[in-house]
């Protein structure tokens, strides 16, 4: 019975087609995330660059030490991953092909970010995470490009 007052409804009144490109409502993706996690990246890897052990001998610095290492490694990798996953959801969710007539190093640009955010998991290298940056940087401006507006690139450090 509910079901047939249902169809009787749906035929007085049909609901419009509804057509969607993407995911989620346009305008809901943002490069911002993806430099906030690539600047913790670089964040990190300064501070690693810069730790220092404890002389030997000392086994509560040397345990502060270790739990501050391992700290900002766990940081690192994890915020190196989350710039990964960003940049990838832009790449698969917001470009489309008809982007690529205006950056044609479109896919280029987005595949050696995201290894860079590889190679920053593995390695402590200051120069990969300012690398990483300038990638971040170069795909903030192609998307605002592309939106056809003009955003800051602003960094927190």
């Amino acid at each position: 019975m509910l079901r047939s007052a249902l169809s009787a409804i749906v035929r007085v009144l049909p609901a419009s087609v509804a057509h969607a490109h993407c995911d989620g409502p346009c305008g809901v993706y943002d490069p911002a995330s993806a430099r906030v996690a690539a600047e913790a990246v670089l964040s990190m890897t300064k501070k690693l660059k810069f730790l220092e052990a404890p002389a030997n001998g000392d086994a509560a610095a040397m345990a502060a030490y270790n739990n501050t290492f391992s700290r900002y490694v766990a940081i690192k990798e994890d915020q190196a991953k989350e710039t990964k996953k960003e940049l990838l959801i832009l790449w698969t969710d917001y470009f489309k092909p008809d982007h690529l007539a205006t950056f044609p190093d479109l896919h280029d640009t987005i595949w050696k970010a995201t290894k860079l955010c590889s190679a920053c998991k593995v390695h402590i290298d200051q120069g990969k995470a300012e690398e990483l940056m300038a990638a971040v940087e170069k795909i903030h401006n192609m998307f605002w490009q592309s939106k056809g507006r003009s955003d800051a690139w602003v960094t927190a450090s």
